[in-house]
């Protein structure tokens, strides 16, 4: 109650109306594994050529399939991607400088590829170059930048900041400048560092100490994969390496089921071409859940620089897939019966677009136990698609991807939009706001096709009264709020009966 103690008019704003629930992204996918270089804290990559700025180009993939994952996944409508960047045990990053310490944004050997220059600015202050090769020379000669100098070979990346200033009050100052804005350094000053004094100018020079440190191994993925718990916005997990280490299957499964709002791609292992072989025995090293998927067979695809066919998981290809149906139709829609964009054209001589053709036949052994299969229908003129929308879960209520992520959706929305309640008076007028909220919110979802029913009382309900809570629960603070929906579940099996139809049994 506002406290009026002297005379005059006083103007108030009253809140009206239900608060509003938006509903979360299910889009934003995360990403762990090995890249050419780049920081090992998780950012942000909304293109595959992001990614090449920040983390480089293709791997071997004997060392990583994660860059065609990420090609894969914004060639299928991808849109938004977090990655953290796994090194091994011990790696270190390369750096330059005595006054100012100029050192590669991530470790790894690729830091050696570096080289600095600081002189002076075009108008003021100091200038610092960078230079980056992926094929780094012993040293420079001349100046790669200058078009006339034909002495060095040309960076594979460049970054030039000018007019930098020592003075950290200055909107240039040399770190503000650089930090957090560079894809390929990070500055800091060093112990004996005189506030205010400029650097020294140097000469190129090349970067010293970056080296990789131990084999990656299942704790740096496991490490990776911890560093994306902060990260609220990612909605699906995938890490195409999995197929090299067994045991992070359950490490995406365990994430996403204590995460609640996340849901892993996984992948089946290369070579399963005994189907029958793979259902009854290789299966079983596959957990069980309803917070993942798992796709099947590997694809070929070409690798955009050496045009080579290569072989890969297909987890960042569905993975965009998923995002291409959820901002098309929604997260209610089954990701399946979708065209697979990125692969191999056509085939090229014994190699074709998939690893594996699967027959009917075979796909009705891996459907029933929650193997999701890609299809090729190009003799239909249907291309090649994904053709299952299965979860490992053997409950009949959770078996469906898009059951499970429209819950993850919903729970998800709900629960950031109700924030508000806690600490509220545990009473009527704070049921009823509750109630209004979600029910809102539930008949947007509704009219947007995701919910069964033909009036909102058939798609879902909401309760949070006297019904709902004891004494007790009031007592001890508790606000529960019951709601219940009725997802749409994809026509799996479309059935069309026809029969033939007689004059006389028309009469």
């Amino acid at each position: 109650m506002p406290e009026y103690l002297s005379p005059g008019v006083y103007v108030e704003e009253l809140p009206t109306g239900p608060r509003p629930i938006e509903g979360v992204s299910t889009s934003t996918l995360g990403f762990v594994g090995q890249t050419e270089r780049g920081p090992i804290t998780p950012r942000l990559i909304t293109s595959f050529l992001d990614y090449q700025r920040l983390y480089g180009g293709y791997l071997p993939t004997q060392q990583s399939y994660l860059p065609y994952a990420i090609k894969g996944f914004f060639d299928n409508g991808g849109q938004r991607a977090f990655l953290s960047r796994v090194t091994g045990n011990g790696a270190l990053p390369a750096a330059v400088g005595q006054d100012l310490i100029i050192s590669a944004i991530g470790p790894g050997v690729w830091g050696n590829g570096l080289f600095a220059r600081i002189d002076a600015g075009k108008r003021s202050g100091f200038r610092l170059t960078i230079l980056y090769y992926a094929s780094p020379p012993a040293g420079l000669q001349g100046d790669p930048l200058n078009l006339a100098d034909r002495t060095d070979p040309r960076p594979d990346s460049t970054e030039v900041y000018d007019d930098l200033s020592a003075e950290p009050e200055s909107s240039a100052y040399v770190l503000t400048s650089v930090n957090g804005v560079s894809q390929l350094v990070t500055v800091s000053w060093s112990a004996n560092h005189q506030a205010g004094a400029a650097p020294a100018n140097i000469a190129y020079t090349k970067f010293q100490g970056g080296t990789a440190g131990a084999a990656v191994g299942l704790g740096d993925y496991q490490l990776g994969l911890r560093s994306l718990d902060p990260v609220d916005d990612i909605s699906i997990l995938c890490i195409p390496d999995e197929v090299r280490l067994g045991q992070l299957r359950g490490d995406l499964r365990d994430n996403c089921e204590l995460n609640r709002y996340r849901f892993a791609i996984q992948q089946v292992d290369e070579g399963q071409g005994d189907v029958g072989g793979f259902v009854t025995g290789a299966l079983a090293g596959y957990p069980d859940s309803d917070y993942v998927g798992l796709y099947y067979p590997w694809i070929n695809v070409v690798n955009g620089v050496t045009g080579e066919i290569v072989k890969v998981p297909p987890g960042g290809h569905v993975a965009g897939i998923y995002a291409r149906t959820d901002d098309e139709r929604g997260v209610h829609k089954a990701p399946a019966n979708e065209d697979v964009r990125g692969l191999l054209l056509a085939d090229s001589g014994d190699t074709h677009p998939l690893e594996f053709t699967v027959t009917k036949g075979q796909q009705d052994l891996l459907n029933p136990v929650g193997v999701n299969v890609i299809r090729d229908f190009r003799h239909a003129n249907r291309g090649i698609r994904v053709w299952g929308a299965r979860t490992r879960s053997a409950d009949p209520l959770w078996k469906y991807v898009n059951v499970r992520r429209l819950f993850i959706f919903l729970e998800k929305s709900i629960d950031e939009g109700t924030q508000w309640v806690v600490f509220e008076p545990n009473d009527e007028p704070t049921w009823a706001a509750v109630r209004r909220s979600i029910t809102n919110f539930l008949i947007r979802v509704w009219r947007d096709g995701a919910l069964m029913g033909p009036t909102q009382d058939d798609a879902f309900f909401v309760k949070c009264d006297r019904t709902t809570m004891t004494d007790d629960d009031i007592l001890n603070g508790r606000l529960i709020c019951y709601v219940g929906v009725a997802p749409v579940r994809p026509a799996e099996f479309v059935i069309i009966r026809i029969s033939q139809k007689t004059i006389e049994a028309a009469q």
